[in-house]
């Protein structure tokens, strides 16, 4: 499987999907051991440095045994775009070509992967005064009254758009302020550049769904006892951070908060999280679903390892 030697724009490119509790991170890991991947990271909430326990991110045993790019790479209270993903991602996967490595796109991040894949429009960078006027905003009216704005000015985003996504919601709000134009509307028009090497796609996904619901409760609660509670109130109090901040919007950090803020319960929060994942989850499987040059697996599956090895043997020809 080695690529020395061969043009860039050639060189291949390897995708894995599939939702969150699917075993993705583990499969990874364990084909780093076969097979000569670099493992880069397609997650949005990996990348920020101190976010452990509720993202699954590996221990550090596991990362010097599987290196990982584009985690750890932002502080909590930092954003950090589809288009700075792209960017970075590009770049890693040139790196893993000199090495001689497969790229190995590991994650459930649909957009991050449409972004490298199929390239962004041309749409204005984030404005941080325009960032802080609508979470004002969001304060005092709610994030469902900036989504029904929203579907005044773009219906078009605001139907893509789920009303209990308030990282979109401001960034279709703050690029039509900007620009004085419907975020479809340029995206539409703007010529995208699509990632030029070829792409093998890899989902994993339930055969049975009960099953992955089954995996998702043991997830999160497994993820309480390892201090998920304890790693979001040291992550809000040293770096300052609030419900309102993007990275503690993501699954099981917000309803971690709202424990802590006494919103809530303790069993409450649980519930909350586990329903909030398999909301997830099911977006993923969605989105998966239209996902349709690739090559799908059962994540129960028996063998699933040496099963996927097989495939990308078949797949990248000149592995040895």
């Amino acid at each position: 499987m080695s690529t020395r030697g061969r043009d860039h724009a050639l060189r291949p490119v390897v995708f894995l999907m599939g939702p969150t509790a699917s075993g993705k991170t583990q499969l990874a890991m364990d084909l780093t051991q076969r097979l000569p991947l670099r493992i880069i990271s397609v997650d949005s909430a990996m990348v920020y440095r101190g976010m452990d326990i509720g993202t699954g991110k590996p221990d550090e045993e596991a990362l010097r045994r599987a290196p990982h790019r584009l985690i750890d790479i932002r502080d909590p209270g930092q954003t950090y775009s589809a288009d700075d993903f792209r960017r970075d991602a590009i770049d890693a996967i040139a790196e893993a070509h000199e090495e001689g490595k497969i790229p190995f796109l590991v994650g459930g991040t649909g957009l991050y992967f449409r972004a490298l894949r199929d390239g962004l429009s041309a749409l204005p960078s984030a404005d941080s005064g325009v960032r802080a006027r609508l979470a004002a905003q969001a304060r005092e009216q709610g994030w469902e009254a900036l989504h029904a704005r929203l579907a005044e000015i773009d219906p078009e985003s605001a139907a893509r758009i789920h009303a209990n996504d308030p990282q979109r919601i401001q960034r279709a709000l703050e690029v039509y302020q900007l620009t004085g134009q419907p975020m479809s509307r340029l995206l539409s028009i703007e010529e995208r550049v699509a990632l030029p090497n070829p792409v093998h796609t890899v989902i994993i996904e339930p055969r049975d769904r009960g099953r992955l619901h089954a995996d998702i409760a043991a997830r999160f609660r497994a993820m309480l006892g390892a201090g998920l509670l304890e790693e979001v109130s040291d992550l809000r109090r040293r770096c300052q951070l609030d419900a309102n901040t993007v990275c503690m919007r993501a699954v099981g950090y917000r309803q971690a908060g709202e424990y802590l803020d006494g919103h809530c319960d303790y069993e409450q929060m649980v519930d909350r999280g586990i329903a909030a994942t398999r909301q997830l989850a099911r977006r993923q499987l969605t989105w998966l679903r239209g996902e349709g040059r690739a090559t799908r697996f059962d994540c129960h599956g028996q063998a699933l390892t040496g099963t996927v090895q097989a495939t990308l043997e078949r797949l990248l020809p000149d592995a040895p």
